[in-house]
């Protein structure tokens, strides 16, 4: 993945990757993004209405549930890593050197914000339209309050990158990153506290479902599960097939309810569960895209994108 510090190599099958009964089997749609170039992450602010950004500053815009997808005018050449929309109108994009673009507009203009940093930006979340916080390079912790006019940097006690951020309000949020880092603050991010894993493993992305229950994905097919808040983690990872492989990168984790879920990642990685977890099933792709963003708008309907301009319509019983 071309804005991560690990590699890539093939996909493993996993032993206890099981068939889902035949009704329940998703086979992603092709979309035509109408670019080669990889895509790193992509939001829906509803089953029309997406978007889709990545490298080479690509921006992508669909009106149409990505019937048709269009670019959006350029406001940089930088990697772009991430896009999160607090509501209809605001938006942001964040990428390489401290990028940082924002829209009030619906996307239709796109303006840099100043952010102070010039390490590689990996992932924004935004609590409601004016608090949002930002990930990156080197331990890297941004937060704003007034929607990203400015922003303020917050100690992680970490100089590992990190690659994903979620809060489940705006005080209790959870951060993740490399050498199996994952950090809660039960303060709106004035303190990071680190969470013991017991692994070394990088972690990409996280989704947290409640206070209590969260889960987390990375190298090597790593998948983590705590369900006392983070108080401990427990190793979910899936057994390696024969002859065993390196198994592949886990990029991107999403439940759109409490029984079903979601993983993707590198070389065709596509993993679904429809009992919270308990067991995952290995979807077969079209063609073994790498895959490195994911957005469910609505519980029966979802995007992936990656490797090539590739953007895969998921539709799934909805849980």
């Amino acid at each position: 993945m071309v804005w991560l510090v690990v590699g890539f190599a093939g996909v493993a099958d996993h032993a206890q990757s099981q068939p889902q009964p035949e009704e329940t089997i998703i086979v992603p749609a092709v979309q035509q993004s109408g670019t080669k170039s990889t895509l790193l992450d992509t939001f829906f602010l509803s089953t029309q209405q997406g978007w889709a950004v990545g490298a080479g500053g690509t921006v992508l815009k669909t009106e149409d549930g990505g019937e048709h997808w269009q670019k959006v005018t350029r406001r940089t050449a930088s990697l772009l890593t991430g896009i999160y929309f607090s509501d209809l109108r605001r938006g942001w994009i964040v990428g390489q050197n401290g990028t940082v673009l924002h829209t009030d507009d619906h996307g239709q203009t796109w303006r840099r914000q100043l952010a102070g940093v010039s390490v590689p930006l990996y992932d924004v979340y935004f609590f409601d339209s004016i608090q949002g916080w930002i990930v990156g390079g080197r331990g890297t912790i941004l937060h704003t309050v007034d929607g990203g006019r400015t922003w303020d940097d917050q100690s992680s006690s970490t100089s590992a990158d990190l690659f994903g951020v979620q809060f489940l309000d705006a005080k209790r949020g959870w951060a993740v990153g490399a050498l199996g880092t994952i950090l809660v603050t039960h303060d709106g991010g004035n303190n990071w506290v680190p969470q013991a894993t017991g692994s070394a493993t990088t972690f990409f992305d996280l989704h947290v479902t409640d206070a209590e229950v969260s889960w987390v994905v990375g190298s090597q097919g790593a998948i983590f599960q705590t369900i006392t808040g983070g108080k401990q983690w427990i190793d979910r990872t899936l057994p390696c097939g024969a002859p065993c492989i390196r198994p592949p990168d886990l990029l991107r984790i999403q439940f759109t309810g409490f029984l079903a879920g979601w993983i993707i990642g590198e070389r065709g990685a596509f993993l679904q569960t429809r009992d919270a977890g308990l067991t995952w099933s290995k979807l077969e792709l079209p063609e073994p895209y790498s895959l490195y963003g994911l957005t469910f708008p609505d519980p029966g309907m979802g995007w992936a994108v990656g490797q090539g301009g590739a953007i895969l319509k998921i539709s799934s019983p909805s849980s």
